[in-house]
């Protein structure tokens, strides 16, 4: 998600509010950032759509509070609700809102997350092993490597993570935790470096970055949201709606890859000389394939540098 404006400027800002902003002409055209962050993109879309309304959701209340302070005068035009973002159809039932013209989801951590060191996102730096978007909901980081069984450890950090060391890791991780729990993020970084081969600890990227995604995926259960949003978004465009997806790593790539490839598609034979209206494709990609920020962007803002942005529009009634 989008940083602070004193550190970065939200991820592909302009290239959102280009894909985003011809869907929201209309008066009292709505518009959701399912991901609000601290506001960053919304704030740019309201500027750039004078009649448009926002629903801002997160399941962060912190940077809902923040959020709402970085849009000054635009929060008259905002509804902000705390909910996840797969909640979609729910958060739009409670408003009464039948259909929305443009919807966002940023799937990055914000700098909220990232910055403060007492979430425990982080593994440069030492601090609580928490790694709860909802802080307080749910089970922690440290919760789940103290008690998960190690068979599901694995298989958190080999698909979560694409860890090739996970049974090395595992097997440390459960050595350590029963002389004590873990309670800290340094503790974890120190035993997953000891536990890998000394090559693989001077090679680029820090060792602990796999481990710690897919520790954060598995806490927040973000592939299963993923999978859950989708449809709900896509089902949530009137004609004309735009949606687009900011992911960063492979693992949501590929879902919002297959999810907007089928419905742009028409479903038919590739012989078939005509295809039946009914058959038609919903929508249609404004991207190329995924698109990626440009070198000057990914220089000012390194967080940038995996980011992979997809966009459709409905073209065809539901």
């Amino acid at each position: 998600m989008e940083t602070r404006d004193d550190v970065h400027e939200p991820v592909m800002l302009g290239r959102v509010v280009e894909l985003l902003s011809p869907a929201l002409t209309s008066p009292g055209a709505v518009y959701v950032d399912c991901t609000l962050g601290l506001g960053g993109h919304a704030r740019a879309v309201l500027e750039v759509a004078p009649s448009a309304r926002l629903i801002g959701i997160d399941r962060d209340p912190d940077a809902l509070t923040v959020a709402r302070e970085r849009l000054g005068p635009l929060a008259e035009r905002a509804t902000l609700v705390k909910a996840v973002y797969d909640e979609l159809p729910e958060v739009l039932a409670d408003l009464g809102v039948g259909g929305v013209h443009a919807v966002l989801a940023d799937l990055g951590l914000s700098s909220l997350q990232i910055d403060r060191e007492e979430r425990g996102f982080a593994y440069r730096v030492d601090a609580p092993l928490d790694m709860r978007m909802s802080r307080g909901e749910g089970r922690s980081a440290a919760d789940l490597l103290n008690s998960a069984p190690p068979v599901e450890l694995v298989r958190i950090l080999r698909h979560y993570g694409e860890e090739r060391f996970a049974e090395r890791i595992v097997a440390a991780v459960v050595e350590e935790r029963e002389i004590r729990p873990f309670k800290s993020s340094g503790r974890l970084v120190e035993v997953i470096s000891n536990a890998i081969p000394a090559a693989a600890r001077h090679s680029p990227g820090h060792p602990a970055k796999r481990t710690f995604q897919a520790l954060r995926i598995a806490v927040n259960d973000e592939l299963a949201t993923l999978e859950r949003f989708l449809p709900a978004a896509t089902t949530a465009l009137t004609l004309g709606g735009r949606l687009v997806v900011l992911s960063y790593h492979s693992l949501e790539d590929r879902p919002v890859k297959r999810h907007l490839a089928a419905l742009a598609a028409d479903g038919v034979p590739r012989d078939m000389p005509v295809v039946p209206e009914h058959l038609k494709p919903r929508f249609k990609l404004l991207t190329r394939g995924a698109e990626r920020p440009p070198e000057q962007e990914i220089r000012s803002n390194p967080r940038a540098a995996s980011a992979r942005l997809r966009a459709a529009a409905r073209i065809k009634e539901a």
